[in-house]
């Protein structure tokens, strides 16, 4: 018997016969350098002029990349986002923009696809915001819009864009009217707003859009008492979902009790009497309807002066807003603040100083070094 070797298989010797091992082959690399190079190349920084065109050519990977700087916290990704912002601004406001809140479970992204499957089919260009809800603990999310509206995302006059909610109040900010000044300028004609559903994003929502629908479902308990009186009030219409089989009778009776609610608010500004429809957006009926009211709100406050009005009083509130973010900003990264936090925050934490008083003293802090 032939003694094995480092170069041959044992199981090959003849007394062996009927066994035998194949050599082995080189591993493969495991990352192909061609594909490599090309997301190199892929990567590379676009120039504002770049960012711009595309976004007015209705290049939907560029305005992806655009929303990404806009998005990020980084100084310098903020500076190109700002020039981009200032560049699409002449080139935007010329859509009609739809906040859409309501309870979880109420169906918004069902609703939202057959809604804009109507407006596109009408000729129509469509974003959504979808503003997904983030972990408090590992601020991570789930970004599972696209999935939810799969007929929508594979329309090329629809543009979905989830964005996660962490770091902002409630899930909307700053950088989501500014990325409706993107869409605007990329040629999107309406603009969806998706909420992370009923609490307190829906203020920051309404102030950055020109209807504000609330979306709700009928025998799910005690209606009137499921929702805030507060987001009623913002409400231009209500709208009860999945108005179908078993549930149109019930949808029928939650509809007569919000019109009874809606009666005891005050007039709005606008000159619009809120309305309360229903509808399946899973059947796709009466989704046309809603959007013909909507319209039908548009050329009312168009007329009457309050459309242009709300855009200018929400541009105001905006400027405001960038002020207050940006000075918190400077102040939680300022290098003294940052030493001196530690410190104060130990001595409220053991009762040495108040929480009035440590605040006071950073403010001063701060005040004095600026």
């Amino acid at each position: 018997m032939k003694k094995a070797d480092d170069h041959h298989h044992i199981e090959n010797d003849p007394n062996f016969k009927g066994l035998k091992v194949n050599k082995g082959v080189e591993d493969a690399p495991s990352i192909n350098p061609n594909a490599a190079k090309r997301i190199i190349k892929r990567k590379r920084q676009l120039s504002i002029d770049e960012y711009v065109n595309g976004i007015l050519e209705g290049n939907v990977t560029v305005l992806s990349r655009a929303v990404t700087m806009v998005e990020s916290s980084l100084p310098e990704h903020q500076k190109v986002a700002q020039q981009i912002i200032e560049r699409c601004l002449p080139h935007a406001g010329k859509s009609i923009r739809l906040g859409i809140t309501g309870v979880p479970g109420a169906g918004k992204s069902t609703f939202i696809e057959s809604m804009g499957m109507h407006i596109i089919k009408n000729g129509g260009k469509l974003a959504v915001l979808a503003i997904d809800p983030s972990s408090e603990r590992s601020k991570g999310s789930i970004l599972g819009d696209k999935t939810r509206m799969e007929k929508l995302s594979g329309e090329k006059d629809a543009y979905i864009r989830p964005s996660p909610s962490a770091g902002s109040l409630g899930g909307v900010a700053r950088k989501t009217r500014e990325t409706i000044i993107l869409c605007e300028a990329a040629g999107f004609d309406t603009i969806f707003i998706e909420t992370v559903g009923v609490g307190q994003s829906e203020t920051a929502v309404h102030s950055m859009v020109d209807f504000f629908l609330l979306l709700m479902l009928a025998g799910a308990g005690d209606e009137l008492q499921g929702i805030k009186r507060g987001i009623m009030e913002m409400a231009d219409a209500i709208t009860i979902n999945k108005a179908d089989g078993q549930n149109v009778e019930r949808a029928k009776l939650a509809q007569a009790e919000y019109r009874s609610a809606l009666h005891l608010f005050p007039p709005t500004k606008s000159g619009w009497t809120p309305e309360v429809k229903t509808c399946s957006s899973l059947y796709h009926k009466d989704v046309d309807k809603i959007w013909d009211m909507i319209l039908e709100y548009v050329q009312l406050t168009k007329q009457n002066g309050y459309f242009d009005a709300n855009r200018r009083s929400q541009a105001k509130y905006w400027m405001y807003e960038s002020i207050n973010e940006q000075l918190r900003n400077n102040f939680y990264h300022h290098p003294l603040i940052k030493k001196a936090l530690t410190i104060n925050e130990n001595q409220v934490l053991n009762d040495e100083k108040s929480s009035f008083m440590a605040a006071k003293d950073l403010l001063d802090s701060y005040f004095e070094n600026i």
